[in-house]
């Protein structure tokens, strides 16, 4: 392999076998659990045997080939259930492609769950050393960090805590410390960001640019968050179904995944995996009702938006439904219902979405979700995306469109 490329995937798949175990006693069911679940070999299994496509199961991946070359920064982007987090763990070495080859040219840090590593009873400061450890650092290479290590994490006056006290935010803060300052050539961060505040966002992610930029180190970034993708990445790749739809600039792979998010007006989301939900409301499909457009996801000025969506009760009870347009930087506004609306176990039910539109042009994204007493039954982000166009205002920076009036008067 070349000196420049810092990973090479050659017809990569993973399949995932879903039914029973089942070697005929417990100890040896229990030793084929564990053997998945560290991506090894199942020690029980019949030499030779491989994977049955027949039997019930899905491929994660299918047939992956890309290189990505050193001092690379890489977005990996796709909805919910596109093989995103799959092909990380494979790259990291957590678990083994069913098919293909990996080659790394480097050491490899990756932060792919938020304390991995962490043992509850144990202070945030003796967990560095452990989560050091893991990541393959040695102690003495540890010992020269540890201070900069906490000041970075910013817990320092917790840092002789026990991390079963610690918030998930300074969990994360802790494990990308010292998953930041290992001395490696390639950084896999997955999701690392969802739980940190804005300020440790904006440091994080100012560290994995310098990291690539100043040390040269190859960096590959998984996030919903687009914002974030596009401030620190420089190439990306879009996976769709464990498969890949474009590698290309960021800038490309983005409109390709915002292009296909619209491929009409009408959503199909059965296969679509929410970011959350407890199995009491599944969503069938999404709709734009703009007809003043041959492209119903194009809004002009000041147009209501209108949109249904279609999903049926799997338990009765009470919710209410908050929908929210979000852009490059986050979420701007989210309007939800007032009251519970009653909902019956086994039916199905339709639910229209009318709002005032005061959005600047550009391209926006949907989250919604539903709540029973506060508590969340079902979340999904990036649901469509649709833009809003008009003449005469581009090039403004503001986010809103409101109405206003300027008056002056001599006094």
């Amino acid at each position: 392999m070349s000196n420049d490329i810092a990973i090479r995937v050659e017809n990569v798949s993973k399949y995932y076998r879903l039914g029973v175990i089942n070697n005929g006693t417990l100890f040896r069911d229990i030793q084929s659990w564990i053997a998945r679940k560290r991506g090894k070999e199942d020690p029980h299994a019949k030499i030779g045997s491989k994977y049955d496509p027949t039997l019930e199961g899905f491929w994660a991946l299918k047939d992956l080939n890309f290189e990505i070359k050193k001092g690379d920064r890489v977005g990996i982007i796709g909805h919910n259930g596109a093989g995103k987090s799959t092909l990380l763990k494979i790259l990291s070495g957590i678990t083994t492609p069913t098919e293909g080859n990996i080659k790394i040219n480097g050491r490899i840090s990756s932060l792919l769950e938020v304390g991995t590593g962490f043992h509850p009873e144990m202070t945030g400061r003796e967990n560095v050393y452990l989560n050091g450890a893991i990541l393959g650092m040695k102690k003495s290479e540890i010992n020269k960090k540890i201070d900069e290590i906490i000041e970075f994490s910013g817990i320092k006056e917790h840092i002789d805590t026990p991390v079963k006290r610690y918030s998930s935010g300074m969990y994360v803060r802790l494990a990308f410390a010292v998953a930041a300052h290992l001395d490696s050539d390639i950084l896999i961060a997955d999701e690392v960001l969802a739980v940190g505040d804005a300020a440790f966002q904006k440091k994080a992610l100012g560290k994995m640019n310098e990291l690539s930029s100043g040390e040269g180190r190859t960096v590959l970034f998984v996030s919903h968050n687009m914002a974030q993708v596009r401030q620190l990445c420089t190439k990306g790749i879009l996976l769709n179904k464990g498969q890949i739809l474009c590698q290309d600039k960021m800038s490309v792979v983005e409109d390709k995944y915002f292009e296909r998010m619209n491929s009409s007006s009408y959503t199909d989301l059965s296969s679509y995996k929410p970011d959350y939900t407890d199995g009491s409301i599944v969503v069938n499909n999404f709709y734009s009702l703009n007809h003043s457009r041959d492209d119903p996801f194009i809004y002009d000025k000041r147009k209501k938006f209108k949109f249904g969506l279609e999903f049926s009760a799997k338990q009765t009870k009470k919710i209410t439904f908050g929908i929210s347009f979000c852009n490059s930087k986050g979420i701007l506004f989210s309007p939800n219902m007032d009251s519970p609306v009653f909902i019956e176990k086994g039916k199905n039910y339709k639910l229209y979405i009318e709002t005032d539109n005061y959005l600047m042009p550009g391209k926006y994204t949907v989250a919604f979700g539903f709540n029973e007493n506060n508590q969340t039954s079902w979340w999904g982000t990036d649901i469509i995306a649709f833009e809003v166009s008009y003449a005469g205002r581009e090039g403004y920076a503001s986010i809103f469109d409101v109405d206003y009036r300027f008056d002056i008067k001599e006094i």
